[in-house]
């Protein structure tokens, strides 16, 4: 019969429904992909069409030539100029937008997906997130920094190059202040990080891990809360993205590389988001909280139950999800 599961991190309820479960290979993507092109012409993040994108932050070359830039976004969210003022009159509550709004354009190449990348140049993209991440967390307007891609129109992109943003707000977001606060309570009542807890708890149980690394585990959680929800945590405990070494860039270039592969060989391709959750910028460091990657693929689309409750269906069984991932090949000649 049905279970409803309770992910102790965000302290979400989950319908797993598993007589109207699939087989996973059955979430697989079945249209066919489109075929495209290593160059576009009217794309501005192509080799050689960068005099579109002129107002560049940031850029990491190698011998070749550029590797990964960080530009504006064309049609920003938040304005990266002004000050931060707050209005409160009566019930409504407002703040001036300022912040940042950036794209890592992540390869020259128009035509290649991060799961198909070599390891140097999915390592390149997260050094750039690092170096992005610790420029802009100087400036004092900034409370919080969300790392985010997202691959497919059906995960909400508008350009196919290969590319991720970094969007930088001057408060904190509900859902970041609401995981922080159970956190804070875990913490309270055992001493322990509730993140160190569900990763030791994965590690000992390993039935729904996918891969293990030196510094990193992927896993989909107990309670996911859709199919092949996957979530990347460090081994060590650390609060903040901005934290991370060379050695453990390297070791989650190859992380993340590998479960995309596995993602993209295993379903098709399919759409997905993955965003960095990292701890506010004047809450670090903390031993209550644990900064993850959140991978989701977008093989389901929440309905009418979802929107009224609040409440996830997953019609995956997490533990055949992440069985059917741990066994995905990924081919010999794949880069």
């Amino acid at each position: 019969m049905p279970e409803l599961r309770q992910n102790i991190i965000t302290r979400d309820w989950v319908i797993i429904a598993t007589e109207r479960s699939k087989r996973p290979d059955q979430f697989a993507r079945s249209r066919p992909h489109p075929i495209v092109p290593a160059y576009q012409d009217h794309c501005p993040f192509c080799l050689g069409n960068e005099d579109r994108t002129p107002d560049e932050f940031y850029r990491l070359s190698d011998l070749t030539g550029w590797r990964v830039r960080a530009v504006p976004n064309k049609f920003p969210a938040l304005a990266a100029t002004g000050e931060r003022i707050r209005k409160v009159e009566g019930i409504h509550r407002s703040m001036t937008a300022v912040g940042f709004h950036e794209v890592i354009i992540e390869h020259p190449r128009h035509d290649i997906t991060t799961a198909l990348m070599d390891v140097v140049d999915v390592e390149n993209i997260l050094k750039v997130y690092r170096q992005r991440y610790i420029k802009i967390m100087q400036d004092p307007r900034i409370e919080a920094i969300v790392i985010f891609k997202n691959h497919g129109e059906g995960a909400g992109t508008s350009l196919e190059h290969p590319h991720s943003q970094l969007a930088a707000t001057p408060v904190v977001p509900f859902q970041v202040r609401a995981r922080i606060e159970e956190a804070i309570r875990y913490f309270d009542d055992t001493g322990e990080c509730v993140f160190c807890s569900t990763l030791k708890d994965e590690l000992s149980s390993r039935d729904r891990l996918i891969y293990e690394s030196e510094y990193f585990v992927a896993f989909i959680p107990f309670a996911a809360l859709s199919p092949f929800h996957i979530w990347i945590f460090p081994r060590h405990h650390a609060s903040s993205f901005h934290e991370i070494t060379d050695l453990e860039i390297f070791d989650l270039a190859v992380m993340l590389k590998t479960v995309l592969a596995k993602l993209y060989f295993g379903l098709n391709n399919p759409d997905f988001n993955y965003s960095i959750r990292s701890i506010p910028l004047h809450d670090r460091p903390t031993d209550y909280f644990h900064w993850y990657i959140a991978i989701v693929p977008r093989v389901s689309i929440p309905a009418g139950f979802e929107l009224g409750s609040g409440m996830y269906i997953n019609s995956a069984i997490p533990e055949e999800s992440a069985k059917y991932l741990r066994e995905i090949q990924i081919p010999l000649d794949s880069p």
